[in-house]
């Protein structure tokens, strides 16, 4: 089977973490996507949120070791891994939290979304969101609990 790398990011705003209707596998999860050739993964993140929903993120959990050696970047530590089904094929996919950094300027590409909504810890018990992506944010929360 076929195992593509990806990254996803569970975007954290005024106590709520946004998630996106993705059209192709009709279910509600994170903002992600492929991670492409010669990319890291923090960059294939930045990029996939800015192309998907239009907005800056720090992501959060940075490594803190210091650039010695041949060493050129510290990339941010993802709180979860795991490889998953999408069909035809498999994603090992990197999950990452992040800090929304202008919200408002929030905007969702059609091509590829159906849609978004931001969820309270209150709401995760939807029957849209799926178990995975429902304990994936109550860890979120767990954590980030000042974000």
């Amino acid at each position: 089977m076929k195992t593509d790398l990806v990254v996803a990011g569970y975007i954290i705003s005024n106590g709520k973490i946004l998630l996106i209707h993705h059209k192709k596998l009709d279910m509600w999860l994170p903002v992600g996507g492929h991670i492409d050739e010669n990319e890291t993964p923090d960059a294939a993140l930045l990029r996939e949120i800015k192309e998907e929903v239009g907005i800056d993120a720090e992501i959060l959990n940075q490594s803190r070791m210091p650039l010695e050696g041949s060493a050129k970047q510290n990339l941010a530590i993802p709180f979860h891994v795991n490889v998953h089904s999408v069909g035809d094929h498999d994603h090992c996919c990197f999950y990452y939290a992040c800090k929304a950094l202008n919200p408002e300027k929030l905007s969702m590409n059609a091509r590829e979304l159906k849609g978004f909504m931001w969820v309270g810890k209150d709401e995760l018990d939807n029957s849209k969101i799926p178990g995975d992506v429902r304990n994936q944010c109550k860890k979120i929360f767990f954590y980030s609990l000042n974000i």
